[in-house]
C-alpha cells in the first residue's frame, strides 16, 4: 500500500470520528444547560449519535457522506455561537427571523466583536469540510471493516435514544420533541420562522380600524411626542437612581420617571410593535398581522401624524406602522445619510414638523438609542465617562463598555431635553412619553452573558425606562392628569400594555380597544400579572420564561413585582 494512500485511509476513519463529535458536540452542551428530565438530557444525546453515526456508516465514502451532513454543521455552528453569546438555549425563532431583519450594518458591528466564537466554529467545521473535499476528489473509502463495527452499535444507541424519549413523554415535566431534542427544535423554529416571515408579507390589515374619537375637553393646537428608545435599561438611568449622571438634563421635578417598569418581549421586532399598538404578549400570536399601530388612531382622531426613525427599513411591523403615518421619514436611508447618525439628527425633522403648524399633532421618533457598538452611537460627540475604547465583547472590557452604554444614553437624555425646550417654547399642550424597547446585559453577573434577544431573558434585558413630561401649558389644562401621572411613578407597570394606552389617554383619544386600567394617567390604574412574550409567541407568567434566580433577585431589590 502507497504511503499516500495510507495517509488517506487514516484521514477518512479522523474524518468519520471528527465529524460525529462536532454535529454531536452542541447536543453534549445542550443536555447540561437546558432544562428537561434526565431522560430528555439521554435522548438528546443518545438518539443524534446513534443516527448520525449510523448514517455516517452506511457508505464507504465518507467523504460524500461528511458533506452531506453539511445542514447539520450549519445548525451547530449557529448553536455554538449562540450558547457562546448566552450561555444557554436552543436557536430561537426569532434568531433566525434576526437573520433577516437585522441590516448589514448591525450584523458587521455585531460579527466585528465575536471574533473568539467566530474562531471556534471556523475551527470545529471548516476542517472537516475541507478534508471531506479532498477525499472526495481523490476517491478515498474507508475500509469496509471499520464501518461495518460500528453500524449495531449506533443502531442500539440510537434505539436506547428512543426509549429515552419515551420515558421522558412519560413524566410530568412537559418534555417536547419540538422544544428539547437538537436538532428537531432547532428545525421545527425554522419552520415557525417562514410561517412568520410569509404571514408578514401578506398582512390584511388594510381594512383595520379604531373607531377613535377625541374627548371634547380636547380641543384647539397640542402637540405629542413619543419617543421609542432602544436598547436601554433602567437601572442606567440616573432619574432611577443611578449613581452616575447619565440624564443631567433631565429635572425629576419636571421628568417623571418610572422605575418598575418591564417590557414584555427582548426583541426589538416585538416589543416595538406592542409599544406602538393595543397588542400585549396575551394577544400577540396571530393578531399582529391584522391590525394597525395607534397613529393611525390619532389619524382618525383628527392628528397630523409623522414617524421619523434613526433605524434602516428591516422589513418588520416596525416599518409598516411607521408608513402608517402621514409623513414617514428613515434617515440612514437616504442617499446621503453618514454611516452613523447619531439620534440628535432627528431634532431638524422634529423641528421643521412642528413648525408647520398643523392643528393637532403626533409625531413618533424611534431611536437607535444605545444599540451596540455603544461608541458609534455618540460618534463625533465629547463622551461624559472615559475610557470608552475598545468596546469589544469580552468581559475584561467590561468598564470600558459601561462607560461607552452610559455616554449612549447620555445622548438619549439630551434628546429628551432637546424635543422638551421646542415643545416648551409655544405656548399649546404638549407632552412627550418616553420608554425603550428592551436593555440589555453587559457582563452584569456570573452568567456574563451580553447584549439582548436571547432566548431566555434575563432581567437586564426587560427592565427599561419610561419617562413623562408635561408641558407649562399641558399642566395647566389638565391638572387632574398630571397628579395623577405623579402618583403612579411606584406602579408596577407593562410597558407593552402602559405605553400605547397612555398616549391615547394623553392626547384625550377614546378607541373600542382603550383600556385606561394601564394607563398610568388614570386614577383607575391596575397593576397587571407579571407576563412574557416567548419565543413560540405565547404569553407565560414571568416565573415560567426560563429566568434565572439570580434575575428574580435583582427584581425584589428594585422592588418589582415578579407576579
Amino acid at each position: 500500500m502507497k504511503l499516500s494512500e495510507k495517509f488517506f485511509k487514516k484521514i477518512s476513519t479522523i474524518l468519520f470520528w471528527w465529524t460525529l463529535i462536532v454535529i454531536t458536540g452542541p447536543n453534549f452542551v445542550l443536555s447540561f444547560t437546558e432544562n428537561m428530565p434526565i431522560a430528555g438530557r439521554l435522548a438528546n444525546v443518545l438518539l443524534p449519535l446513534g443516527c448520525w453515526g449510523y448514517c455516517l456508516c452506511l457508505s464507504r465514502n465518507v467523504g460524500r457522506s461528511v458533506l452531506l451532513m453539511f445542514p447539520l454543521m450549519f445548525f451547530g455552528a449557529f448553536q455554538i455561537v449562540l450558547l457562546h453569546l448566552y450561555g444557554r438555549s436552543v436557536i430561537a425563532v426569532d434568531m433566525f427571523l434576526n437573520v433577516v431583519t437585522t441590516n448589514a450594518a448591525e450584523v458587521g458591528e455585531l460579527l466585528g466583536n465575536m471574533a473568539f466564537a467566530i474562531g471556534i466554529v471556523v475551527i470545529m467545521y471548516l476542517p472537516p469540510i475541507i478534508a471531506a473535499i479532498c477525499l472526495c476528489v481523490e476517491k478515498v473509502r474507508i475500509p469496509e471493516s471499520t464501518i461495518s463495527r460500528c453500524r449495531k452499535p449506533f443502531f442500539l444507541t440510537a434505539i436506547a435514544g428512543l426509549c429515552c424519549i419515551v420515558a421522558a413523554y412519560s413524566g410530568r415535566q412537559g418534555y417536547a420533541v419540538e422544544n428539547d431534542l437538537f436538532p428537531v427544535n432547532a428545525l421545527y423554529n425554522v419552520g415557525l420562522a417562514v410561517d412568520r416571515s410569509v404571514k408578514s408579507e401578506s398582512i390584511s390589515n388594510e381594512g383595520y380600524r379604531y373607531h377613535a374619537i377625541s374627548d371634547s375637553s380636547h380641543k384647539g393646537r397640542e402637540v405629542y411626542v413619543l419617543i421609542v428608545g432602544e436598547t436601554s435599561r433602567a437601572d442606567h438611568w440616573q432619574l432611577n437612581g443611578y449613581g452616575r449622571k447619565t440624564n443631567a438634563e433631565l429635572p425629576d421635578s419636571v421628568f417623571i420617571s418610572y422605575s418598575k417598569v418591564l417590557s414584555e418581549s427582548n426583541t426589538t421586532h416585538k416589543s416595538v410593535p406592542m409599544l406602538l399598538s393595543h397588542l400585549s404578549s396575551e394577544t400577540f400570536g396571530d393578531s399582529i398581522y391584522h391590525v394597525k399601530s395607534i397613529i393611525t388612531a390619532f389619524k382618525e382622531a383628527g392628528f397630523r401624524t409623522a414617524f421619523f426613525s434613526n433605524q434602516r427599513y428591516n422589513h418588520s411591523f416596525i416599518d409598516r406602522f411607521g408608513f402608517e403615518a402621514d409623513t414617514a421619514v428613515f434617515i440612514k436611508e437616504a442617499p446621503d445619510a453618514p454611516a452613523n447618525p447619531n439620534d440628535l439628527a432627528l431634532l431638524p425633522l422634529l423641528e421643521n414638523e412642528i413648525n408647520q403648524g398643523y392643528d393637532r399633532q403626533l409625531i413618533v421618533l424611534h431611536t437607535y438609542g444605545s444599540h451596540f457598538s455603544y461608541k458609534d452611537r455618540y460618534e463625533g460627540m465629547n463622551p461624559m465617562f472615559t475610557p470608552d475604547y475598545p468596546v469589544q465583547a469580552r468581559k475584561s472590557l467590561r468598564k470600558e463598555l459601561i462607560n461607552a452604554y452610559d455616554n449612549s444614553i447620555c445622548v438619549t437624555s439630551k434628546l429628551i431635553a432637546d424635543v422638551a425646550g421646542m415643545l416648551e417654547k409655544d405656548n399649546v399642550p404638549a407632552a412627550i412619553l418616553y420608554t425603550a424597547d428592551h436593555g440589555e446585559d453587559i457582563f452584569d453577573d456570573y452568567r456574563d452573558l451580553f447584549l439582548h434577544a436571547s432566548p431566555v431573558p434575563s432581567v437586564y434585558q426587560i427592565h427599561v425606562p419610561m419617562v413623562i413630561w408635561f408641558n407649562n401649558c399641558y399642566r395647566q389644562r389638565y391638572p387632574d392628569i398630571c397628579e395623577t401621572a405623579l402618583s403612579n411613578r411606584n406602579a408596577n407597570i407593562s410597558s407593552s400594555k402602559a405605553y400605547a394606552q397612555t398616549a391615547l389617554q394623553m392626547a384625550g383619544i377614546r378607541t373600542t380597544t382603550s383600556d385606561t386600567t394601564q394607563s398610568v394617567l388614570s386614577k383607575g390604574y391596575k397593576e397587571p400579572a407579571r407576563v412574557y412574550l416567548s419565543d413560540h409567541n405565547k404569553s407565560v407568567r414571568l416565573r415560567r420564561a426560563g429566568m434565572d434566580d439570580i434575575d428574580f433577585e435583582v427584581l425584589r431589590s428594585y422592588g418589582i413585582s415578579e407576579d
